[in-house]
């Protein structure tokens, strides 16, 4: 769990190593959801790229399929 500060603007920083695994960019727009006194980010956006990167066994047979009609 990390902590962050609110600067006396109401700004947030979001430290690097978060911004990088969240793949968040300058301009990027962030939905917040208030459960409980607590703001979590979109869920969905939270959870791309927890899988890994590797092509999917659906991906790999549809390339494979391909090849038999070409």
């Amino acid at each position: 769990m990390t902590f962050v500060k609110m600067l006396a603007k109401g700004q947030v920083v979001i430290p690097a190593a978060i911004r990088k695994r969240c793949r968040i960019a300058p301009g990027d727009r962030l939905q917040l959801m208030e459960y409980k006194y607590h703001l979590l980010n979109d869920p969905i956006k939270a959870a791309c790229g927890i899988l890994p990167k590797k092509l999917s066994l659906s991906a790999q047979l549809l390339k494979g399929r391909q090849k038999d009609f070409a």
